[in-house]
């Protein structure tokens, strides 16, 4: 055998790790596709040669994925109450296309061993990312209209690159400028699409930050990812993410009750004491005032509400197979004739499905589809709910989040990724350990 070190991990760190230069050229989330060229590939040798293996619970998300591509033939169809014919093949074969990468790189990274791809190889990358997520933050801050036209924009057709969504995935902004306390609001969203994404992301990435940085590391790495996970509250506040704010909180209150179940009551204390510290001095900043202004100005529930109840009613039309992709509602919450006009071309019409991974999959995969999906996710984190490892225990909060954040942001792409590399993780990382306690049980049962 030769003695080289293997190289079969490489894809997946320079997707992470090198994200930034792919958002750089114009790549976004299709660099994803991109790398999941050589994972397939790697995939394809394996199965050759070994043969594959998939997570428990993977008859789920594969009848997912057959229920996403059965819906392309709902696609035409008009749903009742929404715009004809704005549903199109575009967005439903892009989502298509998204669920069968996000799929490769769940087998990709459980079927590499832990000497192919070590654990904390990935834990590494993913912090890398985080700390440019959190740059990218004080990019939106500092230099709100900082964008710049991507190589790959220079290779679109001009009707192509020009439209709303392409410019959205494939130019490079450091902000999105929103008007939500009635005056022009710049919101932080390098290096991703939308601000909710990078909330998102950031919510996701701190995790593996703490884990690999914190929990793991020494030194001054440790006291540079502590000031860096520190440093991230101000452009969360002002990314006016009520959300993430949430979904922060969530995080810390799983880390208490991990260390409080294994007994770590003195660090728990510790901490909390930290935090009544910090939340006494972020009170006493200017931060506080952005948090109450984002409390006084709801901006876009009453919107949200409205095209979530129409993707519940949607899937309640056709809860077998919903609807294939997401349509436009006719009107607004206040009245269907409100639509788009030369003044305001954002009234009206909204995209249902838009404002969660719940909604969208329940307008373009009905009750059953929707099913498969949630009850996937739900037997990962059920079987491996006893994690142990700083990294199973990070992998299952980066899964449990998915329950809270489908309600409000679309996971797909990136986020929906890192929680598809966590459950691999798990399911890597922990089956081995539940098959020994079961051998043990066994054979203590034959006494």
């Amino acid at each position: 055998m030769s003695g080289r070190s293997p190289v079969t991990g490489r894809p997946l760190v320079w997707l992470f790790a090198g994200y930034p230069l792919w958002w750089a050229a114009g790549l976004g989330q299709f660099a994803y596709w991109l790398f999941a060229v050589p994972m397939a590939a790697e995939l394809v040798r394996r199965h050759r040669t070994f043969g594959l293996r998939v997570p428990p619970g993977f008859w789920l998300w594969a009848l997912f994925l057959l229920w996403t591509v059965l819906g392309l033939a709902l696609v035409p169809l008009e749903v009742p109450g929404t715009v004809p014919d704005s549903g199109g093949y575009g967005g439903a074969l892009l989502r298509v296309a998204d669920y069968l990468v996000l799929t490769v790189l769940l087998l990709y990274v459980g079927n590499l061993s832990e000497r192919e791809l070590p654990t904390s190889t990935v834990v590494r990358a993913l912090s890398v990312l985080c700390l440019a997520t959190i740059a990218g933050g004080y990019l939106g801050m500092l230099a709100p209209r900082f964008e710049f036209t991507a190589p790959l924009e220079y290779l679109l057709p001009a009707g192509l690159a020009s439209d709303a969504y392409v410019q959205a995935l494939v130019h490079p902004a450091s902000a999105q400028i929103m008007d939500v306390f009635g005056y022009e609001t710049a919101r932080p969203k390098a290096p991703w699409e939308y601000t909710n994404i990078w909330g998102y992301m950031l919510s996701l990435l701190l995790v593996w930050l703490v884990v690999g940085w914190v929990v793991q590391g020494a030194g001054w790495v440790r006291w540079g990812a502590l000031t860096a996970a520190a440093l991230s509250v101000v452009p969360a506040v002002y990314s006016l993410n009520r959300a993430l704010w949430a979904g922060l909180a969530l995080s810390l209150a799983y880390a208490a009750a991990v260390s409080l179940r294994r007994g770590r009551v003195l660090l728990v204390g510790a901490c909390s004491a930290a935090l009544l510290v910090a939340l006494l001095a972020l009170a006493a900043s200017p931060l506080a005032d952005v948090v109450r202004a984002r409390v006084d100005n709801p901006h876009s529930d009453d919107g949200r509400a409205a095209s979530n109840a129409a993707s519940v009613e949607a899937a309640g039309l056709s809860p077998v197979m919903g609807w294939g992709t997401t349509r436009e509602s006719l009107g607004s919450s206040e009245s269907i004739a409100v639509g788009p006009t030369p003044e305001c071309p954002g009234c009206g019409q909204h995209v249902i499905g838009n404002a969660g991974q719940l909604w969208l999959t329940l307008i373009s995969g009905g009750w059953v589809g929707t099913a498969f999906v949630l009850a996937f996710f739900a037997r990962i984190v059920w079987r491996y709910r006893s994690a142990s490892s700083p990294a199973g225990q990070g992998a299952l909060l980066t899964v449990l989040l998915l329950f809270w954040y489908m309600f409000f942001y679309v996971a797909l792409m990136s986020p929906l990724a890192v929680t598809m590399v966590a459950a691999a993780l798990l399911w890597r990382g922990e089956e081995p350990v539940l098959r020994r306690r079961a051998a043990a049980r066994a054979r203590g049962g034959l006494w």
